[in-house]
């Protein structure tokens, strides 16, 4: 197993970050805590109630590490590149939408 740490660009990092989420629920998880982390945010801007950020946050990490834990039977990367891990969460969602990487 790679060490995150090892990885000096995330375009190096990238590819490593997807095989840490080879399992098709785990990515759907991601998406789908990604999509509400946006819609509560939204919610955080027409509002401007401060709770909206903890809910996105808790949507967010809380459906990932569900994934990781559950069904990737893996920690996620966050714990050891945290600014990585949340450029590959978006990147992931953004490729998805591409159809780059399938749910």
């Amino acid at each position: 197993m790679q060490d995150p740490k090892a990885f000096q660009t995330f375009k190096e990092f990238y590819p490593f970050y997807l095989t840490e989420h080879s399992n098709k629920t785990c990515r759907r998880l991601h998406f789908a805590g990604s999509s509400l982390s946006l819609l509560c945010f939204a919610m955080l801007a027409a509002t401007g109630k401060p709770q909206y950020l903890l809910y996105g946050l808790l949507c967010g990490y809380g459906f990932a590490w569900v994934g990781h834990f559950g069904f990737e039977k893996n920690k996620p990367a966050s714990f050891k590149r945290p600014l990585y891990s949340l450029m590959g969460d978006w990147a992931m969602y953004k490729d998805i939408w591409l159809g780059k990487v399938k749910i």
